[in-house]
């Protein structure tokens, strides 16, 4: 999680440079200029908060959701785009569900090497890299803002991390503990529905909205331990909640008209 975290940090660190380097040279539009659709490249941070639904819902609660992309619009208002995106922070329903009832007490309990309640910890992990196509709509006489709606498909894994921190739980130690995290992976596909602001600053701009997500995933173990075979079961799952981001504009490729008044 860290090297995911420093490496999330260096880009926006990056990204801010480079608008900061941009916005320099950007020419500021006067009282009498208006905006035009513009050409432009721009790499965006984003924050989101998601409830699951099917499989994901089963086992997790709601989640939060770190992501990176990089985008490409057109003259014509089309987004094209990469992005990276980093789920954590869902919190489990039921430890049965995980590690199988013989392994708690009455009281749904873990009990450790020395025969004390253990402390332990489960949290569930997901991340996704894919591509997604766009499209702003307008509003006003601001031409590069408006109504914006994408599409993105990216190829996504989850599991459960587990974190046992005293390792006084031998079930859960290394290599064990793959048989618990029901580690899958599959196909994901997103929509968003949204506004976009961007004004005369751009380095000003952010998005916000609402994204949907469908999961299609099966196992990457080859071996379950509270099934005691191989889970081989088809997963789908959907992500539902609001997102906002950040735009850093990288290039823009910007034409000013002037409104002459006589």
């Amino acid at each position: 999680m860290k090297k995911v975290f420093a490496i999330l940090g260096l880009l926006v660190v990056l990204s801010i440079s480079t608008a900061f380097a941009q916005g320099k040279a950007d020419i500021e539009l006067k009282g009498n200029q208006i905006d035009t659709t513009t050409t432009m490249v721009w790499g965006s941070a984003s924050f989101g908060y998601q409830w699951p639904f099917g499989t994901l819902k089963e086992t997790f609660k709601s989640n939060m959701d770190l992501g990176v992309d990089v985008t490409l619009k057109t003259k014509s208002n089309w987004t094209y785009s990469v992005a990276f995106n980093y789920y954590f922070g869902a919190k489990l329903r039921d430890q049965a569900a995980v590690v199988g009832p013989d392994m708690l007490t009455s009281n749904h309990d873990l009990i450790d090497g020395n025969g004390m309640k253990a402390t332990i910890y489960f949290e569930g992990r997901y991340w996704g890299i894919g591509a997604g196509v766009g499209k702003i709509f307008p509003v006003g006489k601001w031409r590069n803002s408006g109504f914006w709606v994408k599409i993105n498909a990216s190829y996504f894994e989850h599991k459960i991390r587990i974190n046992d921190p005293d390792n006084q739980i031998p079930q859960l130690a290394d290599p064990y503990r793959k048989g618990y995290d029901q580690y899958s992976r599959g196909f994901c596909l997103s929509q968003f529905v949204g506004y976009m602001f961007m004004r005369k600053v751009r380095v000003a701009s952010f998005y916000a909205g609402i994204e949907i997500s469908e999961i299609w995933s099966k196992s990457g173990r080859n071996f379950s331990i509270p099934l005691m075979h191989k889970d081989e079961s088809n997963k789908f799952s959907v992500l539902l909640g609001p997102k906002v981001g950040w735009i850093i504009p990288l290039y823009e490729k910007r034409k000013i008209q002037t409104l002459y008044r006589y």
